[in-house]
């Protein structure tokens, strides 16, 4: 994601942004500081908040090295 450019846009509520031919961000609410967006996407591209994104980052990296975050089991004497 680092390294792009970022569009501004200004959007209305029930304003749409089309990218690429196949999802659809339409502004479903505006209160105060807080914007309701709609997301539609086909079921194969993943929809997260950033903050979702980034745990499931850390987690698959976890994995793939091969933490999983517990201490090894002891024998029983």
């Amino acid at each position: 994601m680092a390294g792009g450019r970022m569009l501004v846009l200004s959007r209305k509520r029930d304003e749409q942004i089309v990218i690429a031919d196949n999802i659809v961000i339409t502004v479903i609410e505006i209160r105060g500081e807080k914007v309701r967006l709609g997301i539609q996407a086909p079921a194969e591209i993943p929809v997260h908040r950033k903050e979702v994104y980034e745990a499931i980052q850390r987690k698959k990296e976890k994995e793939a090295s091969g933490a999983t975050g517990r201490e090894p089991r002891r024998p029983s004497a």
